[in-house]
Parts: C-alpha cells; structure tokens; sequence
C-alpha cells in the first residue's frame, strides 16, 4: 500500500509538471489521513461493521440523496458534495457500505439450492437496488460496475446453486446484446445525420429506448469497438494518446519527468493524473515499471485470498472477499481501458490514481482486511 502510494504521489507530480495544478500535495494529505483511518479501522473488531452496518448503508444512502439533490457538477456529472474546502464522493462509500450489508446478510443466512435461497437473495437485491439506482443516476457507470461483480463473487463464495449463475450469465448476454444493438443505432443516428460524436452529445438520448444511458457512454463504447471510426479529436482522443503513452514508454521508459504526452498536454491534464495515471507511469518507467506496479497490486489481492481462508468466521471471509473483488475490479478494467482493452470508464487505479476520496475508501477497505486478519482467532 505504502509503495503503490508512493508510486503514485511520483507520477501524479510528473502529469502536472507543465501545469499549475498541484495536486500532488493534497494527495499527500490524503495520504496522511488514509493511514491513521487505516489504522484506526484496522485495530477495530471488524464484528462492530456487522452490528452497525445498517446505519452505514442509511447514512450513505443519505449522501446519495444529497448529491442527487444539492450536488456538484463536474463535466456533466453530479457526483460530489461539496464542503467548502474539499469535495467528497459518497459512490466511494458506497462500496463499502454495499459490501457490509450485503456480507451480514449471507453471513447470517443459510444459503444452498435457489429455491431455498429466494429470501435471502430478495434481501440483497432490495440493499443493492437503492444505491445503484443513486448512483446511476448521477450518473457513475463506473461505480455502478464494481457494485455488481462484488455481489455475485460474495454469492459464488456462499456455495449458492450454480443454477442462479447460469440465469444470471444470461441476463448479462441479453443484456450486452440490447446495450449493443442501443449503440448501432446511436451509430446509424449520428451518421444519417451527420452529426459527430462529440458536438451533438444528448441528442440521440430523446430517440432512445434505453434513456439511463448517455450519450458520452455510448461514445466511449462505439471508441472502444469501432475505434477507426470515432472521431480521434473526440471521444477517442484519450485512447489513442494513451496508447502513445504506454507504447512508447518501451522496456525502461523515458524516465521519471521526460514522459511527453502528459507534459504537452496530448493527455488531457484533466484525466491524466486520475484516470489515466497508469499511461504516465508506462511511459516514464515502461513494461519494468508497469509489471512492478502489476506486481505490488497482485500481492495486495493474493494477500486479500489469504487472510480470506484464515478468517474466524463467514462473515470475515466475506469482507475480505469482497475487498479483493473491488480492487481486482478497480485495477483490471483502469489498466485495462488505457491500453484499449477495456471501455474507457471513471474508475480509478487503488493508490495511484488522485482522488482523496477514493484513496480514503481504499484504506477503509485494506483498513477491514487487516482487522479480519488481526482478529482471525476465536474468542
């Protein structure tokens, strides 16, 4: 963890050389405070996240509403709150809150055959279909993608019935399949009117039948399948200069301070030290530096597996699972999107990327895996 911050406080400096952000320094504030929350959180029983879970997930289902309502707008999306003197994104604890919840619910239930686990899987249905509704709504795809996996690997691990996996596989396959066939004809739309993906953005949002989705999204799907034919001025800018960054970086890199897409501002200043950190750190330390980044982040995640066997009880087992499958999420689909793997989304890489309320949530998160760890023996 200390590293991947480290790392990260490195080479969100080195993205803002050129600039008059600063970042960096109130990152290194974040930094401070995530390691006293990380360590107040770690030497807590996690028992007490059990009993108090429920009035988390109500205080953050309150954020959530608060936002909706008296939120701050960035580049059109209402995700913050704003306190004056910093900003605070309530989707990041969502996270933790869902994951709590949702922990409790299988730990004090018997779950086996489908049939026999209705009630239960009704109960985590009902606590995640509020927040997700949230945060769509803000709209945070993003936050909205880990929420989902989380919650199957924390069902798969209860030992229930591979016949709801296979429904659920299904879903998912029709799902993906209309959400294409949505952007085909946000394609065909744009074409037959001439129109670019970037200049007309909300246009096709009143012809669709999918209208929660919008239309930076389906540019940034159509960028990832049909990236030839996405405007590279538009919506496919970030990709394609992110390639660069990554490509040219090579064995060793260029060297901490000499990446020049960030510096020139090819890569927007906006993302680069956020979204797009893993771009600056390929291209200033190359593959050597990207696989020992890969690597510390694998260590947290094997680390996470193990402290998941020695737990006392299911709902130790749980949190830690759970935590495992955010950050897995998190650093696959980051990593993924800026080498064109993955579609570009809003979410960041744990430790790296600038954020203090992410950062936070990552020690919260890392902050439960230690007290599960620290507290594995019975009583």
């Amino acid at each position: 963890m200390l590293l991947l911050s480290i790392s990260g406080l490195f080479f969100i400096y080195s993205a803002q050389m050129n600039s008059t952000m600063s970042q960096w320094k109130l990152q290194i504030i974040w930094m401070l405070i995530g390691a006293v929350v990380y360590l107040v959180v770690s030497l807590v029983d996690y028992e007490v996240f059990m009993k108090s879970g429920h009035w988390l997930y109500l205080i953050t289902l309150a954020l959530l509403a608060w936002v909706y309502f008296f939120g701050v707008e960035r580049e059109g999306a209402t995700r913050w709150i704003n306190f004056g003197f910093f900003s605070f994104q309530p989707s990041e604890v969502v996270k933790i809150s869902v994951l709590v919840i949702v922990a409790s619910i299988l730990a004090r239930s018997e779950i086996g055959e489908l049939k026999e686990s209705l009630t239960t899987l009704g109960k985590v249905a009902l606590v995640v279909v509020f927040p997700l509704v949230l945060i769509l709504l803000q709209p945070d795809l993003g936050s909205a993608l880990v929420l989902f996996p989380m919650v199957l690997g924390l069902l798969y691990v209860s030992n229930l019935s591979m016949e709801f996996f296979t429904t659920v596989l299904l879903g998912c396959v029709l799902m993906v399949g209309i959400i294409l066939w949505d952007v085909s004809r946000y394609y065909y739309f744009l074409e037959s009117n001439n129109h670019t993906t970037t200049s007309h953005l909300g246009v096709y949002e009143e012809h669709s039948y999918l209208p929660y989705i919008k239309d930076y999204q389906r540019n940034r799907i159509l960028t990832f399948l049909m990236p030839d034919k996405v405007n590279p001025k538009g919506s496919g800018w970030n990709l394609n200069q992110s390639l660069i960054s990554v490509g040219s970086g090579g064995l060793m890199g260029k060297g901490w301070k000499k990446g020049t897409q960030a510096k020139l501002g090819y890569l927007p200043r906006s993302v680069a030290h956020n979204d797009f950190i893993f771009s600056v750190l390929a291209e200033e330390k190359g593959f050597v530096g990207s696989i020992t980044v890969i690597g510390l982040s694998g260590i947290l995640l094997l680390n996470g597996i193990r402290i998941a066997s020695m737990a006392r009880d299911r709902f130790g087992m749980f949190l830690t699972v759970g935590v495992t499958i955010i950050f897995t999420i998190h650093g696959f689909i980051n990593i993924g999107m800026t080498i064109g793997l993955m579609p570009i989304t809003g979410l960041p890489l744990p430790f790296l990327s600038y954020g203090g309320s992410f950062l936070l949530s990552c020690c919260i998160l890392q902050g439960i895996v230690q007290s599960v760890y620290r507290h594995r023996k019975a009583f």
